[in-house]
């Protein structure tokens, strides 16, 4: 079943404590035009770092570093220097007399006069000259009312911008709540205009909510007992402040409290107060300051490129096209033409026709349903997400069917299935046309894609331009990459049939082989792009024979340098859509081609099957077997974003402590905040997962700012994300309790655990595979009925893509030193709470006592360098049997603080929280403690 949805909002609190404020900061979320950036790259120094942009279509800002929302607080030892003007920020001019001029405005009350020397002010407080200073202007509010209004009317409204650029909206003055002494104080110094118009405000109805949640609102009141005032948001027509009584129940310790929580005065006595920020609409265009309700309200997601919405009229428009090529069922993939996991906005085809965000899934669709199939990652978040146009398909369930292809064989009879050639790899392909064979079916490939024809706003073409990635990074030359390619392909044996006893022909000996995997290209070339969020790629294809190269990427891609770069590796460049005219004329001459299963079926359909042999991809194993180098890379790249994490972890529990209401969207973006000061950072590995309660649940959960739940301190919150570094794509999840964590999330979390330190632990054999390991990591859980849905882990790139290769502990292939994995076990209870802890694996040759049949022993190294929370560990189920906890046993919080210490001399704060999980006993603070005296596991 589905999550219940997320209670209200919190409300706000004045602050007892000026210097501590919450202010957002969101950098203009407005991107440079292409031209623009192709400039400034191209003219960039050598020393200078290449930043890549993300693509319009991602969430706002939570791609690369340069568009990352930040969050200051006065109280934090750094200093993010808030007060300086963003980009992007449009000011306000008025008349003057030798003309227009620019009004210089205070961040706080859109005086002219300077309050704070520095920062945000204070905003609360300031003395009387600050309230003579707010009914100055607000006997010129009705003045400029009137203009606003007409303004506002001639724009649309596109939730919070205009164009693409953020919407400037004049200063605000401080809102106080309708207490008693406020109230004196107002009318003394208001006009009776402005009076007057607050009472209409306060008697009407405020919807700060949807609907569902104002539902839950009226429910709550009806059976709890307290009342809490909250501030709404300043209507389109007037800065009138409103005022509505909502409820909230917290429950802290086992123990109901009841809070009243006021936007100005003083808190009832014998309540609590939070410390949340007042209510100050910043000049800044790009900064909030203010409640988590304003914030949530007036700062809304960036707009995404696919709408959601009804999707009734999309289907029809595509169930039209299927009507004139007489189709039954028409499929449309998650993937891009290169068989991509995650794709551009341009190539969000089912994304387009469902609404479903997921990463994986098809949608398949017929003349009277729609079918949308995912695995068990995805079956909370498409039930949330799918509208009733739309029939979830579980993959993999107990009574479900394996995958997309097993369910639409047992629906076709005598049926005509569609798909675009294009999206499906020939693999699969092949696999379908012979199950339906049987089935009097056939598969059919129009020569347009259906919803392209139907995707009127479909987003442009990425036309980002590449750049190299240096040797240093690398290990290896792409000459020398090149050449290896080269011999393999030269080494196959001819495509001669079994029963053929005449020497080969030239048209059966392998000549070349074509690239279409994105990462394979970039390992190959040694080249980097921007085409595909969170992922260093560029679209393209190569053809390599052994004597020449073809490049197909678009020429606005490749500056003088890159040409250059090319020409000195022998590589020719034609433009993308190229590929198929040269496929066409077989400008290779005689003989055949290789190419993986993952190839597009629609170049098979192109070569013919006299003109190719599939094989398994050389430079897919090429780069699954990292170099020292890389390794070494991948080493420092773990280190400093481990250092993130640390800093992250303990603002966040300093926050929380502190009461602060810290949204998950404003969380990821912290950590984010932290990972774009690191050396190398180029961007996110993918996007945060960063989640609390029942958003824990979901495997791939990603907030966004305007629904983002605040995190409690009831349920383990759960942070998955990573950075792309120059020297190393990162991938790290930790799970923390921020409060007092009950035995069942206490034996869950001790359980995962078990089955994370058992796969760390391992020690096996050569011709070992993950999926043999596979087990290790379940048993704990197991051994009580429990299980997760997900894979325990996979293959991950040199900044390249998170999941590479085709090893991992769901796989068959046998590991082997130089293969590196993530090891990611977990727990998910629908609708309450989610825990799992991951880290990133080395495989590497150990030594044994033994040494049965020789050095043929294999063992894992950990790159990951976050501690794990020890909070929520039992001490005896963990040192049951003596399977993780031992004396004299290694202590990886230790050493976490050893490696991590010089990295981290100046943050306090994250100094003091690593050194305190690392000498941390085991369990909560009431006495469950180990005797030991530290977290003491046997990682080796």
């Amino acid at each position: 079943m589905a999550p219940p949805p997320p209670p209200p909002p919190p409300l706000c609190f004045p602050f007892n404590k000026p210097r501590r404020r919450l202010s957002m900061t969101e950098s203009d979320i407005s991107r440079p035009s292409y031209d623009s950036q192709r400039r400034s790259i191209d003219s960039r120094r050598p020393t200078e770092k290449l930043v890549r942009y993300a693509s319009q279509s991602s969430s706002s800002s939570a791609m690369m570093p340069s568009t990352a929302v930040s969050l200051a607080f006065k109280s934090d030892s750094e200093d993010y220097n808030g007060s300086e003007i963003r980009k992007g920020q449009h000011p306000e001019w008025e008349m003057g007399k030798k003309g227009p001029r620019l009004v210089r405005t205070n961040t706080m009350t859109g005086t002219k006069k300077a309050v704070s020397k520095g920062g945000w002010g204070y905003g609360w407080g300031l003395g009387k000259k600050k309230e003579v200073e707010e009914a100055d202007l607000g006997r010129q509010m009705s003045d400029r009312e009137m203009s606003e209004k007409m303004v506002a009317e001639r724009l649309p409204s596109n939730g919070g911008s205009r164009g693409g650029f953020p919407l400037y909206d004049p200063p605000v003055p401080p809102v106080r709540t309708d207490t008693g002494s406020s109230r004196r104080t107002r009318d003394t110094r208001e006009s009776r205009d402005s009076r007057e118009s607050r009472e209409r405000g306060r008697n009407e109805p405020v919807h700060l909510l949807e609907p569902r949640d104002s539902t839950r609102s009226k429910e709550s009141k009806e059976s709890r007992q307290s009342k809490e005032s909250k501030d709404s948001r300043r209507s389109k027509e007037s800065y009138e402040s409103r005022q509505t009584k909502m409820s909230n129940e917290t429950k802290v310790s086992s123990q109901s409290r009841t809070t009243q929580r006021s936007t100005g005065g003083q808190a009832t006595a014998g309540t609590q107060t939070r410390n949340q920020t007042p209510l100050v609409r910043n000049d800044s265009n790009s900064t909030l300051v203010g409640s988590i309700v304003r914030r949530k309200d007036e700062e809304q997601d960036a707009e995404p490129s696919v709408q959601p919405g009804d999707t009734g009229p999309r289907l029809h428009a595509i169930r039209e096209l299927m009507l004139k090529d007489n189709l039954n069922y028409y499929i449309v993939p998650s993937e891009d033409a290169h068989q991509s996991e995650y794709v551009a906005a341009s190539d969000r085809r089912r994304e387009y026709v469902s609404g479903f965000t997921g990463s994986s899934g098809e949608a398949i669709i017929s003349m009277n349903s729609a079918y949308l199939i995912t695995d068990s990652r995805y079956w909370l978040q498409a039930q949330q997400q799918l509208d009733p146009n739309w029939t979830l398909v579980e993959a993999g369930g107990i009574h479900g069917p394996k995958d997309w292809i097993e369910w639409l064989v047992s629906k076709a009879r005598d049926s005509r299935i569609g798909i675009d050639a294009r999206m499906i790899s020939h693999e699969k392909a092949t696999l379908i046309s012979n199950k339906l064979a049987t089935l009097d079916s056939k598969m059919i490939y129009p020569p347009q894609n259906l919803v392209d024809l139907a995707w009127k706003d479909k987003p442009a073409k990425s036309r980002e331009p590449l750049f190299r990635q240096p040797i240093e990074f690398t290990g290896q030359e792409a000459h020398a990459k090149l050449h290896t390619l080269r011999q393999w392909i030269a080494s196959q044996p001819p495509s001669v049939p079994a029963y053929s006893k005449t020497p080969p022909t030239e048209s059966q000996i392998h000549v070349g082989t074509l690239l279409t995997n994105l990462a394979g290209i970039a390992y190959l070339l040694n080249l980097r792009g921007s085409d595909i969020p969170f992922n260093p790629l560029f679209q393209a294809y190569l053809f390599v024979s052994l004597d020449k190269a073809v490049l197909f990427v678009d020429s606005i891609k490749c500056n003088d340098e890159i040409m250059g770069y090319l020409n000195s590796l022998g590589v020719e460049r034609r433009d993308y859509v190229d590929l198929w005219q040269f496929l066409r004329r077989r400008e290779w001459g005689v003989g055949k081609i290789l190419i993986s299963p993952q190839t597009s079926f629609a170049i098979s359909l192109m070569l013919t099957h006299f003109r190719y042999t599939v094989a398994p991809s050389f430079v897919e194993e090429m780069m699954a077997f990292k170099n020292g180098t890389e390794i070494e890379g991948l080493r420092r790249a773990y280190l400093r974003d481990g250092a993130c994490f640390v800093r992250f972890l303990a603002w966040l529990e300093a926050k929380v402590a502190e009461g602060y209401d810290i949204t998950e969207f404003e969380a990821a973006q912290r950590l984010t905040q932290f990972r774009r000061k690191s050396k190398h950072i180029m961007g996110l590995a993918y996007e945060n997962i960063s989640a609390s309660g029942p958003n824990a649940a979901l495997p791939h959960y990603t907030p966004k700012k305007s629904t983002a739940r605040i995190i409690d301190r009831e349920t383990p919150y759960l942070n998955d994300s990573g950075g792309q570094y120059l020297d190393g794509t990162c991938d790290t999840t930790r799970t923390v309790h921020l409060g007092r964590p009950t035995p069942e999330q206490m034996d869950a979390f001790t359980r995962v655990l078990q089955g994370h330190i058992a796969i760390d632990s391992a020690v096996f054999p050569e011709g070992t595979s993950g999926h043999q390991l596979d087990v290790l990591a379940r048993k704990a859980l197991w051994q009580d009925g429990l299980n997760y849905g997900h894979g325990t882990g996979h293959g991950f790139g040199s900044f390249l893509t998170v999941h590479e290769g085709s090893y991992g502990f769901s796989s068959s292939v046998p590991l082997m030193p130089g293969h590196v994995v993530t090891n990611e076990p977990g727990f998910y209870s629908p609708g309450r709470w989610g825990i799992r802890i991951e880290s990133a694996l080395a495989v590497v040759r150990v030594k044994t006592r033994g040494e049965f049949n020789g050095p043929i022993w294999l063992g894992f190294e950990r790159l990951t360098c976050v501690p794990i929370q020890t909070r929520m560990v039992k001490d005896g189920m963990l040192t049951k049997g003596g399977e993780a906890v031992a004396e004299g046993s290694f202590d990886h919080n230790q050493r976490c603080y050893q490696m991590l210490s010089p990295l981290l001399t100046d943050d306090k704060r994250a100094m003091k929280w690593l050194k305190r999980e690392a000498d941390r006993g085991i369990g909560i603070a009431n006495g469950i403690t180990t005797s030991l005296g530290s977290f003491n596991v046997d990682w080796d």
